[in-house]
């Protein structure tokens, strides 16, 4: 059955429902799932896999505003798919015949691995064209020294962006984005960086995080970024930043 809105809109409509009328929010819920026409809440929410757009479409809509330079910054919460999002942009640079390079600080090579898996995507199809790094230094210079080389239009996914500074011997991250801001505009490459946000983001509020929403535990001027994506529940928002 298909829904009459977005889950978040109607989300929405029932946490105006029960400010209006005040009833409990679950309340709420179970009368907005049965004007589309579900006995409970929880019963809409089943069928949410189904309602909720393919996010390999939003990948592809998203590969296609990406330029040589750009510096992209993707968000979203836990579980929500932005390390399968940014796999996705990878695999979708490599069917256009582009390297992909993918950073992760977070997983394992087996990881990466059931991660193409979960995409259908059989990984010796793009051996030659996809390198995955998961060193323990992995920083700005790292990246960089590793990068040496690389054609024009590879596309690197860095897993995920508040990690980058995490050990006392590496730079801030604010010098660690200019450094590859500047390879990024020099080499003609695309930069992903996976972002967390920040917990008091509420999608009640709002179907998307947004540049206010990033988790910053230390000084980033985001303006160095020229592109940011944020998705949430199916949901993606691009913006123009700089």
């Amino acid at each position: 059955m298909k829904l009459s809105a977005p889950v978040y809109r109607l989300k929405y409509m029932a946490k105006a429902l029960s400010r209006d009328e005040g009833i409990p929010l679950h309340a709420a819920l179970d009368r907005i799932a049965a004007r589309e026409g579900f006995a409970s809440w929880s019963m809409l929410a089943s069928k949410l896999p189904q309602a909720r757009p393919d996010n390999a479409a939003l990948a592809s809509a998203l590969f296609g505003r990406l330029v040589p330079g750009d510096l992209v910054l993707l968000g979203a919460r836990p579980g929500h798919g932005k390390t399968l999002m940014g796999l996705r942009l990878a695999v979708a640079a490599m069917r256009s015949g582009r390297q992909s390079v993918f950073f992760s600080l977070e997983y394992t090579e087996r990881d990466m691995l059931e991660r193409f898996r979960a995409i259908g995507v059989p990984p010796a199809s793009f051996r030659h064209l996809f390198v995955f790094d998961s060193s323990d230094g992995i920083c700005a210079g790292h990246i960089v020294r590793k990068l040496a080389g690389c054609a024009e239009g590879t596309l690197i996914v860095v897993d995920y962006l508040q990690l980058l500074d995490q050990k006392r011997d590496t730079p801030p991250l604010d010098e660690q984005i200019r450094t590859l801001e500047a390879f990024a505009r020099a080499r003609g490459v695309v930069f992903v960086f996976i972002s967390q946000i920040d917990r008091r983001y509420d999608p009640f509020d709002k179907p998307c995080p947004d540049i206010g929403d990033v988790r910053l535990p230390n000084p980033l001027d985001l303006s160095l970024f020229s592109k940011a994506c944020f998705i949430n529940a199916g949901e993606m928002r691009l913006q123009a930043m700089g």
